[in-house]
């Protein structure tokens, strides 16, 4: 009799009974991952001297929250001043102890707003972006069907964006193999949320309709930032196609506020494109 097994990868693989983790599995990240929680090192966090302390990396996730935090200084809103400090995630230090005590899930970004006592701890992206949007008065509707479309697509973004960065990004970009059918599964399903997205803003310039939002402060750097920086998948994918899309992606790039948030707590690129840290701005004149 054939065996049923021998295409699986490795041949012959079938998931055991209890799951143990394995001595090596390889690829970007096998040498931090675990599957217990917890801070694995002592290390109390810096605080600058501002009320915002923000602890972060300049991924799609940590774009989101300094994009806002630089629109709203933007629009006039001085208490959004905000100390940025690099977590490293390449390096574990998001596994330090002070960090892990604001993010018990130990994952870039975390915020903390020292203008209450006590202090109150904030992450996950979605939720600081709304946090710092209710606190400031600005970029989240009040009422009525733009507030619902706002959180429509903030939740869209935040259920949709593992698919992208954790399923494709994962397998085509970072996997020590690469394996056809994990690729081509999110593939699928990215190319289809890149359509969801094209076809919404063939009607509507903004997200939540004609007003630009924290909605669209968490999409712009996955979709396609994301596809077109990070994992480098925008022939892959023919992103091309999409024109609505990038129609409002470069539309959105183009903002002074968007320009200086993309790079903070940046690691990546060439140097003198990324600010590691940023508490004041003119720490973006170092930049080249």
């Amino acid at each position: 009799m054939t065996d049923p097994t021998r295409h699986n990868l490795p041949a012959g693989y079938l998931p055991p009974k209890v799951w143990a983790p394995q001595a090596s599995h390889g690829g970007t990240f096998a040498s931090i991952n675990s599957p217990q929680s917890g801070a694995r090192y002592e290390h109390v966090l810096p605080v600058g001297r501002h009320p915002l302390q923000l602890y972060s990396q300049g991924t799609p996730n940590g774009q989101k929250v300094t994009i806002l935090l630089e629109e709203l200084l933007a629009a006039g809103h001085s208490g959004a001043e905000y100390d940025a400090w690099l977590v490293d995630i390449f390096k574990g230090e998001q596994f330090a102890s002070g960090f892990v005590d604001i993010n018990p899930n130990s994952k870039i970004p975390a915020l903390v707003d020292h203008s209450t006592a006590p202090a109150t701890r904030v992450f996950e992206s979605g939720s600081i972006l709304v946090y710092l949007a209710e606190r400031f008065g600005a970029f989240l509707p009040r009422e009525g069907q733009a507030r619902a479309e706002t959180f429509n697509w903030l939740m869209w973004q935040m259920g949709s964006a593992p698919f992208v960065g954790g399923g494709l990004g994962h397998f085509y970009a970072y996997a020590p193999i690469k394996i056809q059918y994990a690729i081509d599964r999110y593939a699928m399903e990215t190319k289809r949320q890149l359509h969801v997205l094209d076809t919404h803003l063939a009607r509507n310039e903004y997200l939540a309709g004609g007003q630009y939002s924290i909605a669209d402060m968490a999409v712009w750097p996955w979709y396609p930032g994301s596809l077109m920086g990070v994992y480098g998948a925008d022939e892959f994918l023919q992103v091309e196609q999409y024109t609505h899309l990038l129609r409002w992606y470069h539309a959105i790039a183009a903002r002074p506020a968007v320009a200086r948030g993309r790079v903070v707590n940046r690691t990546s690129g060439a140097p003198g494109e990324g600010l590691r840290e940023r508490h004041d701005a003119a720490d973006f004149a170092s930049l080249s």
